[in-house]
């Protein structure tokens, strides 16, 4: 995929209020922790994540969406009007249908002639999103669309929490381990032709975009709905941990080599890279994978933990403004989703 005429012109986003510390997750799980002798700090130990933060009990997703979005508006002076789709891409939504986007498009006020619907690809839903639009705006179809997500952890973590007590087995702690690096926020991305007189100053050119996959390995990682009982169904998640990270940093290589062959780039070009923050060990494993040096990238996992698809956008947009993403830079979005999926996007800063 090779773009011409496609720029992010702005990252906005919302971050959930609650801060959540891994020793208070780990407080709640004594029981298990004392019947196998765990010691207390393992979480941060394995993750590298201190602290994750959690939306308010009974938040709407939507509207954590609806205030990044409207943050997008407010920072670049789009008219709505000019909007030519309105995609969510969250991994949690308000609803099974309608999308969650049609709720976002109302209150947004846009035009009756906008695209509007949801879009869902594990952690890469908002890099998904950006292509979709990418792709009707080279396409000529329109000129500005909105990727708006917003995830919520609170919910599955304590759902994850309770199993592990009532299913005390090393097995069950070894599955839900990723469950608890579960962060919370909301973005919106603002993509467009670059014909619109926006202000701001943002305008960071999509160049190209390289995407690989490995559905065999679809069971590695899943989130979804399991019989409970007689007409009763339980919300659950578990993680291979181990061999999602073995199989994802192999598919991760594969895509890098075919990223890198397409923009016609030495690894060395690449100045500043952004994954999707997931934890100490895969950071590690990825950058080593790749050749790229662990100060090309920007992490923000240790006090956001795993935000979904909202991670990396978010990250990006943290990096930015803290001086790290500088104007000229040659940057890549390394994004790998359960599935597996794997989406490396090229920018010019």
């Amino acid at each position: 995929m090779k773009y011409s005429r496609v720029f992010i012109n702005s990252l906005a986003y919302e971050l959930a209020p609650e801060v959540v510390s891994s020793a208070e997750l780990e407080s709640r799980l004594a029981p298990l922790y004392q019947k196998f002798r765990i010691p207390m700090g393992q979480l941060a130990a394995l993750t590298g994540i201190q602290e994750r933060r959690w939306w308010p009990k009974g938040h709407r997703l939507s509207d954590g969406a609806l205030v990044a979005a409207r943050k997008s508006i407010a920072e670049t002076g789009i008219d709505v009007s000019d909007l030519g789709a309105v995609v969510y891409t969250g991994v949690c939504r308000d609803q099974h249908e309608p999308a969650t986007a049609c709720r976002i498009a109302a209150e947004l006020g846009v035009s009756k002639d906008t695209a509007i619907y949801d879009i869902s690809n594990a952690c890469l839903g908002v890099l998904s999103g950006i292509l979709d639009i990418a792709n009707r705006i080279e396409l000529g179809q329109i000129k500005a669309g909105l990727v708006v997500s917003c995830e919520s952890a609170r919910h599955i973590v304590d759902i994850t929490i309770d199993n592990m007590l009532a299913e005390p087995t090393m097995q069950n702690y070894a599955q839900s381990l990723a469950t608890l690096t579960g962060g919370s926020g909301a973005v919106a991305v603002l993509i467009t032709d670059g014909s619109l007189n926006l202000k701001g100053g943002r305008e960071h050119q999509l160049l190209g975009a390289s995407h690989l996959s490995a559905p065999e390995h679809h069971n590695l990682c899943q989130w979804g709905l399991q019989e409970a009982g007689t007409q009763l169904y339980r919300e659950f998640m578990r993680t291979d941990g181990v061999a999602l990270l073995k199989e994802g940093v192999e598919l991760a290589r594969h895509t890098w080599a075919h990223f890198l062959a397409q923009r016609n780039w030495l690894v060395e070009q690449v100045d500043k890279v952004i994954c999707h923050q997931v934890g100490a060990s895969n950071r590690k494993q990825v950058l080593s994978a790749l050749n790229i040096p662990e100060e090309k990238e920007f992490p923000s996992y240790q006090l956001l933990g795993n935000m979904g698809t909202v991670s990396l956008p978010v990250t990006a947009a943290l990096a930015h403004d803290q001086g790290f993403l500088c104007k000229g830079d040659q940057v890549s979005f390394l994004g790998i989703g359960s599935g597996l999926n794997c989406m490396m996007l090229g920018l010019k800063w």
